[in-house]
């Protein structure tokens, strides 16, 4: 019988702690936009192509970092990646013509893989109880959100007297002392003992041959176009359109004076609003049907979306949108990491995650390529939102045949 582990542990504190700054550094590259498009009077999709990629990479390095983790140890796989990921915003800060930030955004990506969430969910999924394990993932989930919170503000506070290059560099020095903290990362092996003596090209197959995990594959696709296309583009969509009405309103008498400044805190605001809503998704995913859930999120993303978009685009509209996108922010992570886990097992997790994640960071690409290629095309972003509208219903509908059940013939934990 399988003991009865804490929620709070020191495995899930270090875990939160690496993925919050790791997701703080990644939340900041929109508010580079506008700054290193300007320094090199590079197109919007210059920049915004180095982003794609760095999803891109993220998404092929999460099922490569996952089975890594699995052969060598996750706190081995998470020091390559920390470094990985330094090495990149190095380089980047050093270069100067848009094929060098493209080739170096391969290894910024390669470096969040190591030290996302394809690597610390199957951590912390591992060293938790069943009875805490969707908790414990909408925690760890969570303090990505707690990285974005800041992330973008902590980004822009440094370019007020630093240079981007420079900014880039002390960020890579707050990735590389991750590794600081995983002395403590200690996770015990919770799988059951048939799960472990099983291979990963047993479950490879079982789970390829299964319809669910396919609709799983195909669900998480929209989460990664409207986040990443957000991410990056939201603080100069923002900066762009908001800019003569902000002057003398109530957004101007509080402090947010600038249309950059209200960019960041719309990054801001959406992670400090997902921190609520993706622990809501934790509590809600042990006690109701994950599926009808991630359907659910779906759905709310959806219109939220197509309101702000029909809506006139205002300072208080960007507020209201920020934090009603937030609330359903990253709900999906913890909800469809679980998901993985109950079908499919928690041996190989990172793996199966890792895999999924991927059509994930395919969005993500889309999202952040697509926003740059047709603003330059169109000078607006308006048709890239509609089209993220539109997936989210698809990935709203396509939960729903999702058999949310052990898959016959796998070991059960």
């Amino acid at each position: 019988m399988q003991a009865r582990t804490p929620l709070i542990t020191p495995v899930l504190i270090v875990s939160c702690v690496i993925i919050l700054i790791s997701f703080a550094v990644r939340a900041s590259f929109g508010v580079f936009q506008i700054p290193i498009a300007e320094e090199f009077n590079w197109l919007r999709a210059e920049f915004s192509l180095a982003i794609a990629i760095q999803n891109l990479a993220w998404g092929i390095g999460q099922p490569i970092f996952g089975a890594l983790a699995e052969k060598i140890g996750d706190r081995r796989a998470i020091v390559i990646g920390a470094l990985v990921y330094a090495a990149g915003l190095i380089l980047s800060a050093n270069s100067t013509t848009p094929i060098e930030h493209q080739a170096y955004a391969w290894l910024v990506g390669f470096g969040i893989a190591g030290t996302g969430f394809g690597v610390i969910l199957a951590v912390v999924g591992r060293a938790s109880s069943e009875e805490n394990r969707s908790m414990s993932l909408a925690i760890v989930t969570a303090a990505g959100s707690g990285g974005q919170v800041f992330g973008a503000p902590v980004a822009e506070w440094l370019l007020t007297f630093l240079t981007w290059q420079s900014t880039f560099l002390v960020f890579a020095g707050v990735v590389v002392s991750l590794i600081l903290t995983l002395p403590l990362m200690r996770a015990p092996e919770m799988a059951s003992k048939a799960e472990l003596e099983e291979s990963l090209g047993q479950i490879l197959i079982k789970a390829f041959k299964d319809p669910s995990y396919t609709l799983i594959f195909l669900g998480f696709f929209s989460c990664g176009y409207q986040l990443a296309f957000i991410t990056a583009h939201f603080p100069a969509f923002v900066t762009e359109l908001c800019g003569p009405i902000l002057a003398g309103g109530v957004l101007h008498n509080i402090g947010i004076t600038t249309t950059s400044a209200l960019g960041a805190v719309a990054i801001s605001l959406i992670g400090l609003a997902n921190i609520a809503g993706t622990l809501a998704a934790g509590w809600a995913g042990k006690r109701y049907s994950k599926k009808y859930l991630l359907a659910g999120i779906y759905t709310g993303r959806t219109i939220v979306a197509a309101l702000f978009i029909m809506f006139p685009i205002t300072p208080v509209t960007v507020i209201l949108f920020s934090i009603a996108m937030g609330s359903l922010w990253l709900a999906t992570v913890p909800l469809t990491s679980g998901l993985v886990a109950h079908i499919y097992g928690l041996r190989y997790m990172g793996t199966l995650y890792g895999i999924v994640f991927f059509s994930h960071q395919l969005g993500s690409f889309l999202g952040v390529w697509l926003g740059g290629r047709m603003y330059d095309a169109f000078g607006s972003y308006t048709a890239v939102w509609w089209i993220g509208v539109a997936i989210g219903a698809f990935s709203a509908v396509v939960h729903l045949p999702i058999r949310e059940r052990r898959l016959e013939g796998l070991v059960t934990a």
